[in-house]
């Protein structure tokens, strides 16, 4: 049996791959995870209580507290998602970016490292350190027809991807001078079921509903590839375990859309699903409203992920125009989720827990 570490394992996509792990495996999994204001434990609902899934309130940045995790713990592999990831609050406040996506990295690095230093032979020839990126390290393709591959060179533009970046030449760094055995994931947009609402397709969704305009950047043209969640989870999963030590996956959902065509299309879908407007609208796509740009936008992502196609035999299987859908009726039959989400109530109970 595998025990599997997964850091941030509250957010968006580190709690779609514990619930994949949990429904699709027999591993162990250590959800390890501060709980800033986007982990919430109640998306895990579904595997609280399966005795394969344990949760440890522990921030990355504490060496102390990871040499005791990864001490009582052993585990096999870690998967490490745990970041500050919204482009928009980077550039407000790029701090807690650079503490959390360099120093903390830098700091499971080392606490990874010390642990597998110390395996037996055949532990240490299996354990892997498996790191989660994004596309946007690569920077802007701009008007070009071409595609980020595993080769293409780093050009963050915002401070979050920069401090992607970061990480992921630290986890490169600590493979060649020190043997760490690691993998690296970039992946594309990731939507899907869970989503924080200040991230575009769930934020579009639920202003919809209320009535709010929906606020568009620029003219809305840029471009991005969009991944549905459970896709990225699976695609993790099979990297952690099958993939070769030393190599970067580039994951992808072939599905390359203008922002305006998400917000149109959520419109659209919600017109279909939600047909009772709220007072005063009388279409949905006339809440669409367009802001001033913010700065350093990229204009175009688009990933090739022919690699762990040919390599792991991974394809997505949801399109955008299913997983949209999938999602939108998701948020409609969540809405409760949704508004403890909003209101922060969820914060609010679980320090009352003493959590």
């Amino acid at each position: 049996m595998t025990t599997i570490i997964v850091t941030g394992g509250a957010g968006f996509i580190g709690s779609a791959v514990i619930r994949h792990l949990i429904r699709h495996s027999d591993h162990t999994v250590i959800n390890l995870d501060k709980l800033t204001y986007a982990g919430n434990l109640e998306s895990l609902r579904e595997v609280d209580h399966d005795p394969r899934y344990n949760f440890e309130q522990e921030d990355i940045c504490n060496p102390l507290a990871l040499q005791r995790v990864f001490r009582e713990h052993q585990p096999d592999i870690v998967m490490h998602l745990a970041a500050e990831s919204h482009v928009d609050r980077s550039i407000d406040g790029p701090t807690a970016f650079i503490q959390t996506n360099i120093i903390g990295t830098y700091s499971l690095l080392e606490a990874a490292r010390h642990y597998w230093r110390d395996l037996p032979g055949d532990e240490q020839v299996s354990f892997r350190f498996h790191h989660i990126s994004t596309d946007e390290v690569y920077g802007d393709l701009g008007d070009s027809a071409s595609l980020f591959t595993e080769s293409t060179p780093y050009a963050p533009s915002s401070p979050y991807s920069a401090s992607k970046a970061s990480a992921d030449h630290l986890v490169r760094a600590w493979h060649r001078t020190y043997g760490l055995p690691v993998v690296v994931t970039n992946c594309s947009n990731n939507y899907g079921p869970y989503q924080f609402p200040e991230k575009l397709i769930p934020l579009m969704i639920l202003s919809a509903l209320e009535g709010k305009p929906l606020p568009v950047y620029g003219r809305g043209d840029q471009i991005r590839d969009w991944l549905f969640v459970d896709d990225h989870a699976r695609a993790l999963s099979l990297v952690a375990e099958e993939g070769v030590v030393g190599e970067t996956y580039n994951i992808g959902g072939h599905n390359e859309v203008q922002n305006i065509e998400v917000v149109r299309g959520i419109c659209d879908l919600l017109e279909d699903l939600a047909p009772e407007m709220p007072e005063g609208v009388e279409h949905y796509r006339d809440l669409i409203t367009f802001v001033q740009d913010r700065p350093g936008h990229d204009r175009r992502y688009a990933i090739d992920a022919s690699k762990i196609e040919a390599d792991l035999g991974w394809v997505p299987e949801e399109s955008f125009e299913t997983g949209l859908r999938k999602t939108v009726q998701w948020y409609l039959e969540n809405r409760a989720w949704c508004e403890r989400v909003q209101r922060g109530s969820y914060r609010r109970e679980r320090l009352g827990a003493g959590a």
